[in-house]
């Protein structure tokens, strides 16, 4: 939303993101052709922003696979389940927000794709 003054964006946990929001981070400054994420969360919910820049998210959900173009402030990736998450081809100027329904635990996360896949299979 906004005005002759700019716009503005509200996040609010469980109207327009769909949970509690336990933690923020945001990556920035990222190297041409780094990838990020290489990874799943067993339970873990995130809602990915690019506020600035963009990038490209690859999620695997163990059929298929999805690649998605973030590049606008006012539209997020809501990642939930078991999703195999990677990003790439990040702008100079990429800022990716992500906000998290619970704090950091490296045991939620699954490093490993064999495992992923094994994972969805039990």
């Amino acid at each position: 939303m906004g005005d002759e003054r700019g716009s503005l964006i509200a996040l609010e946990e469980n109207h327009n993101v769909p949970f509690d929001v336990k933690r923020v981070y945001y990556i920035f400054g990222t190297k041409i052709g780094v990838r990020r994420g290489y990874h799943a969360h067993k339970h873990l919910k995130q809602l990915a922003i690019c506020v600035s820049g963009s990038c490209t998210f690859m999620l695997d959900d163990g059929t298929q696979k999805q690649h998605i173009e973030l590049n606008s402030p006012t539209h997020g990736l809501l990642i939930e389940g078991l999703v195999w998450r990677e990003m790439y081809d990040f702008s100079p100027d990429c800022v990716l927000m992500v906000l998290a329904s619970e704090l950091y635990d490296e045991n939620d996360y699954i490093r490993v794709y064999d495992e992923f896949l094994k994972a969805l299979a039990s």
